[in-house]
């Protein structure tokens, strides 16, 4: 059952854009006024009121939609150029009636690449979205538009994945190790949510101003339903908003030049599978990528849970794709330095950008698309007679399906109208999946707003 906020203040204004927003035409701004089918308005209406409620501890898109249900925002267009008119939004995106800036910049970040991407990528002939070179050709000039790509700097980026509903402990271990990347000049990207994902930038940010780093990078990578759930946390200093949940997994593969994953739920052991899934495929055996699996002490149990399941899944060999570290930061951070450093003269011999990781393999099944429906998830091939790779593929999908069960507006919806996700499987991958998915629930890691988890899906 979905939890309804109290209402809250509110703050009616209208502002002007900050940061990376152009002009637009006047069929841009009609686009995003629309509230037809092919209309931008809701798209809009719900990131903004995300990035705008980004003081709220409520991870449930639902929630937020109906605590603000008189929200809206229009776009203004003026000879100077365009302003945002904003009706009941709330009150903590603003300090004595002024907006925060740093808000402002994501709002205009969202505005950028929503009439981007319908303009240029899904209402354009020019990128074949069902092949996969287009599809990586899409996700880099998104990228570009948004001004992430630096050709002028050395490899430094670090993606870090993990849970925001974690404990305090696991949190301020993500700060920590956020802080020994920072002091040994390395960035962070992470899904620019809270928990794991605000964590390391805090830390980063901390140590680059001790080493007087003042172009410190804290990039956050989201897509509508998750950026609609998970509001960018304040750290970001660039913002991009991919047009699905592939596309920005893609999108962190290519730009990161290493991973680390902190504990998590489903959506965490998506990323995983997406990410070791790439790795497994034949053409990739040979690119460095180096990727860490760490938390406190405390979170051994969880790791040993991901571990054998990967074992299971996927076979003895994976473990050569990842290196698992509890209760070291110092540790985790020079282990990623090294591996940066290799992946800097591995790209140097072989004349690849650094910004840009062209040579990467992506599978076709890893790209596509998945619209999580009760048909399609039911549908899903868990068994072990298939490639490893796509195995991985179809295991990620399953965990993504029940990721939009949990937070995203649509899938809790279709959860409310036709009950729980259905997933089969053969026995005993059935076995190896139900226990993985009991741990998270037994350590706290699926649960919404403080409540118990109501689980999303059913195992047959």
């Amino acid at each position: 059952m979905t939890q309804t906020p109290a209402p809250r203040a509110t703050i009616s204004s209208i502002i002007s854009p900050e940061g990376s927003l152009e002009v637009l035409s006047q069929h841009e701004v009609n686009r995003l006024k629309s509230t037809s089918k092919s209309g931008l308005h809701d798209l809009l209406r719900r990131c903004a009121l995300a990035v705008l409620n980004c003081g709220s501890p409520t991870d449930d898109s639902l929630a937020i939609l109906e605590a603000y249900k008189d929200f809206d925002i229009e776009v203004l267009q003026q000879d100077r150029g365009i302003r945002l008119k904003l009706t009941n939004a709330p009150a903590e995106a603003f300090v004595d009636g002024r907006m925060i800036r740093g808000i402002r910049e994501h709002l205009s970040s969202i505005i950028r690449d929503i009439v981007y991407v319908y303009n240029e990528i899904q209402q354009h002939n020019r990128f074949d979205l069902t092949t996969g070179e287009g599809t990586t050709n899409a996700v880099f000039h998104i990228l570009r538009k948004a001004g992430t790509l630096k050709p002028g700097r050395d490899p430094s980026l670090v993606v870090c994945w993990g849970g925001h509903s974690i404990s305090r402990e696991e949190y301020e271990y993500t700060k920590d190790v956020g802080y020994h990347l920072g002091l040994r000049d390395l960035d962070i990207c992470t899904g620019c949510g809270p928990g794991a994902m605000k964590g390391p930038m805090k830390g980063a940010n901390v140590a680059h101003a001790k080493q007087r780093r003042k172009d410190g990078r804290y990039l956050g990578i989201s897509e509508p339903g998750i950026i609609a759930a998970e509001a960018p946390n304040p750290i970001v200093n660039e913002l991009v908003v991919m047009p699905d949940i592939e596309k920005r997994l893609e999108a962190f593969v290519r730009l990161g030049h290493g991973i680390i994953v902190f504990p998590g739920g489903v959506g965490t052991a998506e990323e995983i599978l997406y990410l070791l899934g790439i790795l497994l495929h034949p053409s990739n055996k040979e690119i460095p990528f180096p990727l860490v699996f760490t938390g406190p002490t405390s979170s051994a149990a969880y790791f040993q849970k991901i571990d054998e399941f990967l074992v299971y899944t996927l076979g003895e060999e994976i473990r050569r794709y990842y290196t698992i570290i509890t209760g070291d930061p110092v540790a985790v951070a020079r282990k990623m330095r090294e591996g940066i450093d290799q992946i800097a003269d591995f790209r140097r011999r072989h004349q690849d950008a650094f910004y840009y990781n062209w040579r990467l393999t992506i599978a076709r099944e890893f790209q596509a698309p998945f619209e999580p429906t009760h048909d399609a998830m039911r549908a899903l091939a868990l068994h072990r007679q298939q490639p490893t790779h796509e195995l991985a593929a179809n295991l990620r999908r399953a965990f993504s399906g029940i990721v939009a069960g949990n937070v995203k507006e649509p899938g809790i919806r279709a959860i409310e109208a036709h009950g729980p996700f259905v997933l089969t499987a053969e026995p005993a991958l059935m076995e190896r999946l139900d226990a993985l998915l009991s741990s998270f629930v037994a350590q706290g890691r699926m649960k919404l707003d403080g409540q118990p988890y109501t689980p999303c899906y059913v195992l047959k």
